[in-house]
């Protein structure tokens, strides 16, 4: 088993979104919360296509930090760059159930 199973599991059983808020708060200290936050706003920029140099500058942190993410979002499998397409996939048009005449 790897060491983190057993909280992966406990978060795969959190469907509430303010019991998860309330989870996370609760395990995590406020750095760690923050760099969390941080690494996610990360991904995202680099995910809508941001420079890794451009997201340095914004933070003012080191590139180094945005490497890991940018290698995350090259792999073709990446669980974290298939719910980044999620969070900002364009909505599905609507369907009309009567076509249209013209």
């Amino acid at each position: 088993m790897i060491p983190h199973d057993d909280l992966t599991k406990v978060f795969t059983q959190i469907s509430d979104f303010e019991e998860m808020k309330s989870f996370i708060e609760e395990i995590l200290t406020p750095k760690e919360i923050q760099d969390l936050a941080l690494r996610w706003k990360l991904l995202q920029e680099l995910g809508k296509g941001e420079t890794q140099r451009s997201i340095a500058s914004k933070y003012g942190i080191s590139l180094c930090k945005i490497t890991r993410g940018s290698k995350i979002l090259k792999k073709d499998q990446s669980v974290t760059k298939k719910y980044l397409r999620k969070e900002y996939a364009a909505p599905e048009p609507e369907v009309s159930a009567t076509p249209d005449k013209k």
